[in-house]
C-alpha cells in the first residue's frame, strides 16, 4: 500500500540504479534533449514547447511506473531530479534564446530572459537542495517527506505543489507571452522555496553518525 511503512521507508536491499522507472527517466531525458537540440538547430520555438510537453509527460510516467511496480529507490529519485534539471535547463535556455522569433511576444530577449533566469536559479539550485534533503532521512523519496514535515511536503511535493512549482511558470509564460507575469510567478516561486528552505533549516538536517573505517 502507498502509505505503508514498507513503501515509505528505504530498503537497502532493493537499492539499484537500473529499474523500469529509471530506464524511462533516461529515455525521456534523451528524447527531451534531442528535441531541444533539434529546436535550437531549426530555430523553432514550437519544437521547444514539444520538448517541454515530452518532459512533463515522461516525468509523470516514470513516477507512476515506480509506484505501480514498487520499484521506487533513493537512487532513482536522485537520478530523476538531476534529469529534470538537465531537461529544464536545455529547454528554458532555448526558449529565452529563440523568443524574439516566437509567435507570442515582441518583447526583447533580455526581458524574457530575466524571469527564466530567476526560475532556473530557483529550480536548479534552491529546489535541488530542498529535494536532496530527503537523503538525510530513511525515506525513499521526497514524495514521502510528509512523515518528516507535512508543511514542507505540501508546499513542494504534493501533486498540487509539484504542478504549481513546475508547470505554472511555463504554461502562463508561453500562453500569455507576458514577461512581467512570468517574472511575478518566478519571484513568487523563489520566495516559496526560500520559505521552505527556512523551515528545513529550522527542522534541522540530521547528520549520520560516524562509524569506524574497516
Amino acid at each position: 500500500m502507498a502509505g505503508s511503512p514498507d513503501r515509505i521507508y528505504a530498503d537497502p536491499a532493493s537499492e539499484r540504479l537500473f529499474t523500469g522507472a529509471t530506464t524511462i527517466t533516461f529515455i525521456r531525458t534523451a528524447i527531451t534533449l534531442a528535441i531541444a537540440i533539434w529546436g535550437a538547430y531549426e530555430g523553432s520555438l514550437t519544437l521547444l514547447v514539444v520538448g517541454l510537453v515530452s518532459y512533463w509527460v515522461g516525468d509523470s510516467i516514470d513516477g507512476e511506473w515506480a509506484r505501480w511496480f514498487d520499484c521506487e529507490t533513493r537512487m532513482g529519485a536522485v537520478v530523476d531530479m538531476m534529469c529534470d534539471r538537465l531537461s529544464c535547463g536545455a529547454l528554458y535556455v532555448g526558449i529565452a534564446w529563440l523568443q524574439p522569433t516566437g509567435w507570442w511576444s515582441d518583447e526583447p530577449m533580455t526581458l524574457v530572459g530575466i524571469p527564466i533566469a530567476i526560475y532556473l536559479f530557483e529550480f536548479m539550485v534552491i529546489d535541488m537542495y530542498l529535494s536532496l534533503a530527503f537523503l538525510a532521512w530513511p525515506i525513499r523519496s521526497p514524495n514521502y517527506f510528509w512523515v518528516i514535515d507535512r508543511r514542507i511536503y505540501l508546499w513542494n511535493w504534493s501533486r498540487i505543489g509539484k504542478a504549481a512549482n513546475s508547470g505554472a511558470f511555463a504554461v502562463i509564460l508561453l500562453v500569455t507571452g507576458w514577461w512581467w507575469l512570468g517574472l511575478v510567478i518566478a519571484i513568487a516561486l523563489l520566495a516559496l522555496k526560500c520559505v521552505s528552505l527556512r523551515w528545513l533549516l529550522e527542522l534541522g538536517v540530521p547528520v549520520p553518525e560516524r562509524t569506524a573505517v574497516a
